[in-house]
């Protein structure tokens, strides 16, 4: 299976050039973190941007692009609306046309410190209440993207810490996640 390599994870110098796919999260994250904290989870296909605009000849114009003026490998993500369900639900139910080469996930999550797990209240809405009012809890958005030939890739943000140089990118940040989505791909 392919991995993206991190692009960046300290903020230096990307360590190699940065896939389409890595770039793809990257947009996508940052179009999410525009619209700020405390969002629903937003999935997104992930199209060759060149085929698209093959496709959508009108889009292209609005745009300003042509198909000259984007790299071959070039992905363009579209949000998918997805009415509130519940990911659990959602995921399972997904087939993507072939014409879609990935997709990708933004969710927010919160990440508690070690230890805490062990007074987590039994009822499933008590610990909810009880982690989002935690103290020392930890909000971070997570972004997820896999490709059909095995690729992935995720970047992550703590909440607070708003900079793109403070985004943390790595191919298994969410494996799990990952590892749904790209069930929806088969």
């Amino acid at each position: 299976m392919n991995t993206d390599e991190p692009t960046s994870t300290n903020g230096d110098a990307p360590e190699h050039p940065p896939t389409a796919l890595s770039r793809a999260v990257v947009e996508i994250e940052n179009h999410v973190q525009q619209e700020g904290w405390d969002q629903q989870p937003r999935l997104y296909a992930l199209a060759p941007t060149g085929e698209l605009l093959e496709r959508e000849p009108d889009l292209a114009g609005n745009l300003g692009l042509s198909k000259d003026s984007v790299s071959d490998d070039a992905l363009t993500p579209i949000e998918q609306d997805i009415a509130g369900r519940s990911l659990d639900d959602l995921l399972p139910s997904i087939a993507w046309p072939d014409t879609v080469r990935g997709c990708a996930l933004a969710v927010e999550r919160i990440v508690l410190p070690p230890g805490a797990e062990d007074d987590v209240p039994a009822d499933d809405e008590a610990a909810v209440n009880w982690a989002q009012n935690h103290p020392d809890r930890t909000d971070v958005r997570v972004v997820v993207g896999v490709l059909r030939d095995g690729s992935r890739t995720s970047v992550l943000r703590v909440r607070g810490h708003e900079e793109d140089s403070e985004l943390i990118q790595d191919a298994e940040l969410s494996p799990e996640i990952a590892n749904a989505l790209a069930d929806t791909l088969t």
